[in-house]
Order: structure tokens, then sequence, then C-alpha cells
């Protein structure tokens, strides 16, 4: 065999490894959009053994992906038959819509703080704010609740949405996109008298929309699916997100499990697939060193 033989060989060997690969990761995700539309009849068949699996060794699953017939049952369930699912929906809403606005505005004005104006330890600042940001959710959780406790603002949306909005990490991914900004725009701004919050909104926010969009993009992914935060602040059932109301559907009902997941995860996917680009160039510069 010739090397270019061997070489086709090999590039189409990687692509159906990565086909493959890919398949086996989203397979969750058909199992559940395909189940969704399965009778609550057929789900109970297929799923009927699944005890059996604990039980002994020749327990199985039927994990049937065409649905027979097409049905939307647990569709019309979930929407019209279930109100805590559409409440549960909009309570998801109200908690991650505030965070988005709130985060990007108050980490544009921190990143531009960072870049445009000199202060004394500011090193030391943006350094403790990236230490902040490497901390994991489980160690932040405690001050927060001691916080809300202070405040008194337990059980509402705003235990979770203010330490959300002043989550470092959008300063520091703003702060990135900003140093990409040639000196001499801002420079050429102050020599025409421009102050700073003409120089933020008019020659600033125009340069880092990507960023912006990036953020907001991530801020959505990470608060749309948030689950300790709601366990820890809100205990009432009614005022919990989507994300709780799912993780709490035990195996009596499976089939709006799959058709309600199956919704919840549509703003998601619609979000990626119109900022993919943004939330990948978002990534890429926030690793540029400084």
């Amino acid at each position: 065999m010739s090397k270019i033989r061997i070489k086709k060989i090999i590039d189409v060997m990687i692509i159906v490894f990565f086909v493959v690969f890919i398949l086996i990761y989203i397979s969750p995700l058909i199992v559940t959009i395909t189940n969704s539309f399965m009778t609550n009849r057929e789900i109970n068949e297929n799923y009927a053994l699944v005890k059996t699996i604990f039980e002994s060794d020749i327990g199985y699953v039927e994990l049937n992906l065409i649905p027979d017939p097409v049905s939307l049952e647990e569709y019309k369930s979930i929407f019209f038959d279930t109100p805590i699912y559409l409440n549960s929906f909009w309570n998801s809403v109200k908690i991650t819509l505030p965070i988005i606005i709130g985060q990007v505005i108050i980490s544009a004005f921190g990143a531009y703080g960072f870049t445009v104006l000199d202060f004394k330890l500011k090193k030391l600042l943006l350094f403790l704010y990236i230490i902040v940001m490497l901390l994991p959710l489980q160690v932040t959780l405690l001050p927060n609740y001691m916080v809300a406790d202070f405040l008194n603002i337990k059980e509402s949306y705003l235990a979770i949405i203010l330490p959300a909005i002043f989550n470092p990490i959008g300063v520091f991914l703003l702060y990135q996109h900003m140093k990409l900004i040639p000196k001499s725009y801002l420079e050429a701004a102050q020599m025409d008298g421009a102050g700073h919050l003409d120089i933020f909104l008019r020659v600033v926010l125009p340069s880092i929309t990507g960023g912006l969009a990036s953020l907001a993009t991530l801020t959505f992914i990470e608060y749309w699916n948030l689950i300790d935060q709601g366990i820890i602040f809100i205990t009432d059932r009614s005022k919990q997100p989507l994300s709780l109301f799912l993780a709490g559907m035990d195996e009596s009902q499976l089939g709006i499990s799959f058709a309600a997941s199956s919704f919840y995860v549509i703003p998601v996917l619609i979000v990626l697939f119109y900022c993919h680009d943004y939330l990948k160039n978002g990534i890429e510069i926030s690793g540029l060193k400084e």
C-alpha cells in the first residue's frame, strides 16, 4: 500500500471513531426525545423490567427508539394536566434571566475598571478574583448561605441571583476581551474629551460584543441547570426551578419525565445553535496569558 492510501484509511478510521463516540455521547438525549413521543403504555412496557437489573442477573430493558405509534400524550400531560411543570419552567426563567442581565452589566463595568483604570493593588485584586473563580461551588455555598441569612433573603430568588450576578468569572472573561482593544483607541477617545462612561459605551462595548454573547451563553447554561443552589435556598416546591422539578420525579412519572426533559433542553439547544461561535471564541480568548 502507498503512504497516501494508508493515510486515507487512517483518516476514515478516525472519522468513524469520532462519529461512534459522538453517537454514544448523545444517545441519552436521543433516547429521551424519541421516548417522549411514546404512549404511557409503551413506555411502561419498555421499562417494565428495569428493577430486575438490581434484583437479579437476568433483567433487561428494551430501549426502543421508534415510537409505535407516535403520540403527544405525555406533552399534553405536562402542558395541560401538570400545572406545576409550567410553573417550574417560569421559575427557572425568573432566576436565570436576571442573573444573565445582572452578570453581563456588573462584569462589563468590573472588567473595564481592571483594563482602563490604574489603581493600587490592581494586580492583587485581579489575582484574588481568579482564586475565587477557581473555588468549587460547594466551597462558596456556605458563605453565601450565611450572607443570605444575614440579609434575611433565604427562601427567595435573591439568595441565588445576587451571588450569581457577582460571579468573578464574568469579569475575568470580559477582561481578556478588553485587553485586545488597542490602547490607541482609548487614548484617542480621552484626547477628544470623552469621559469614562462615553469610552465604555461608545468604544469598549462595541468592541466586545462577542465576549458579552459568550458570557451570556455560559451564564444561561450554568444557571438554567442549577441544582445545588435551589436545594439549599428554595425549599418551597412551588418556587423551585424546573431543574429541581425534573430531579424529583419518580419512576411512576417516567413518560412525563421524558417529555418534560425534552422540552426543558430546547432553550439550551437553541442558545448553543445560535451562540456556539461566540462561546468558542470567548473560551479561546479567556485562555490568553496576560
